[in-house]
């Protein structure tokens, strides 16, 4: 429904709206404090008009936030304290402001040194009520004595040391998936804190299912389309890496999502090893991918101006870095966007030389748009589906030497296109679904 999208789009707005009472009432309360020095006495005149902001902005803040909680799976005892809290912040700031009128001055006239122990209250409502929004955020261990404390887990020196849950995987999860999984914050009802609370799963059923992929929601969402509605992670976090989604394959799937085992424990863990060794940063990542018998194209860039991918980003494409080293990217055109390809090219072409997979798929693309691709020389996976392109294409794909696979369901393509692409001897995958070179699938 079109306006539960915009009270949804309105209370993401909560978080960026309610750093403006903060910082009118900050400084409402330190112009009170330093007007006592002669000096500065004349910033008590400013007084009320900052409390004045910080109580509107507050009131703003208060209801967005009542919207944005409606979206979100919250803990509801740490949201009834950031709700109840930000409530009477924003009252006292509001009744502050109309002890200092003209109208409540003829009424009440309060001592200045009870104006400034109640300034000195919102003050402490302020931190309170921060605290309890930063624990819905980021976690209730987030700012705590516990955390202070704590100490860092030491990394193992050696692989076969390394315990896999422990210090393989739950690491990715926790810098993946935290920030809308754990225990005060369950979206869809999955918190991803232990393997307990994945086994158990959310509203969606088991998060991991220890030697079932198809069964494991986790890795299913994980490997999904960039621009599917239910790929993880959502809203535009940071997908997991190449190297990431495989540790993750190979716990589920291999070594049956086992936790408080060490890597020598398992039988065969030799072929994963140097794998492992790469995410733990144990020895160089190029020496453990050649060790682990994994051809990587050297013609790659090893590195990459990252502005250049934030500028592509910037223009509608969403863009994945699946390796870092050498830096391989996965474009994608969101479909049916309603773009022109060229209208890109400018930021694509610094980039052809690192995009491994591309997806302009469903966009009303023509070849006469497409001719960059033949400079994308080591372009691996192409997906051109569902646009209205004909057997030109062919000359833009016949020289990629790294191209495997091809989807091309949906277009005008013939059998005079199919058997060009098949004199190309890397591609190992064309899918002509609803063409018409059928007969040749």
């Amino acid at each position: 429904m079109i306006l539960l999208d915009i009270f949804t789009f309105l209370g993401r707005m909560h978080p960026l709206i309610v750093h403006f009472p903060i910082g009118f009432l900050l400084l409402a309360i330190i112009f009170e404090g330093v007007s006592y020095r002669n000096k500065y006495a004349f910033l008590k005149g400013a007084v009320p008009f900052t409390l004045l902001m910080g109580f509107s902005f507050g009131v703003a803040a208060c209801v967005l936030g009542f919207l944005l909680s409606r979206t979100g799976d919250y803990d509801e005892q740490t949201l009834s304290n950031h709700k109840t809290s930000g409530i009477l912040l924003t009252l006292m700031a509001g009744i502050l402001y109309g002890l200092t009128t003209a109208f409540f001055r003829k009424i009440i006239l309060l001592p200045r040194g009870i104006f400034s122990t109640l300034a000195l209250t919102i003050f402490l409502f302020l931190i309170y009520t921060g605290h309890q929004g930063a624990n819905l955020t980021h976690g209730s261990n987030y700012i705590t004595l516990q955390t202070l404390m704590q100490q860092e887990r030491q990394k193992p020196k050696l692989v076969e040391d390394a315990m896999i849950f422990e210090d393989i995987v739950h690491p990715i999860l926790e810098k993946r998936c935290f920030q809308c999984h754990r225990r005060d914050k369950k979206k869809g009802q999955l918190s991803m804190e232990n393997l307990a609370t994945m086994l158990k799963g959310g509203k969606h059923g088991p998060s991991v299912v220890p030697g079932n992929l198809e069964e494991s929601e986790l890795f299913r969402r994980i490997t999904l389309d960039a621009a599917h509605d239910d790929f993880m992670p959502a809203d535009g976090k940071t997908p997991l890496t190449s190297m990431e989604t495989e540790v993750i394959r190979w716990w589920i799937e291999k070594a049956m999502a086992v936790e408080k085992k060490k890597i020598a424990e398992l039988k065969d863990h030799a072929q994963i090893k140097p794998l492992l060794a790469s995410v733990l940063e144990l020895g160089g990542y190029g020496e453990m991918i050649r060790l682990a018998g994994q051809h990587v194209n050297s013609n790659i860039p090893d590195t990459l101006d990252m502005t250049l991918v934030e500028n592509l980003r910037k223009t509608g494409m969403v863009v994945r870095v699946m390796f870092q080293k050498p830096l391989m990217l996965d474009v994608t055109l969101p479909s049916r966007s309603g773009k022109k390809i060229i209208e890109f090219e400018n930021d694509l072409k610094p980039l052809v030389r690192n995009i491994i997979w591309l997806n302009f798929s469903d966009n009303n693309a023509t070849e006469s748009e497409l001719g960059i691709i033949k400079d994308m020389e080591n372009l691996e996976k192409l997906r051109l589906e569902k646009n209205p392109i004909s057997d030109g294409i062919s000359d833009y794909l016949e020289g990629l030497q790294y191209l495997e696979a091809v989807n091309l369901n949906e277009t005008k393509i013939t059998n005079v296109c199919l058997r060009k692409l098949q004199k190309n001897a890397s591609i190992k995958r064309i899918y002509t679904w609803k063409t018409m070179c059928e007969g040749l699938n």
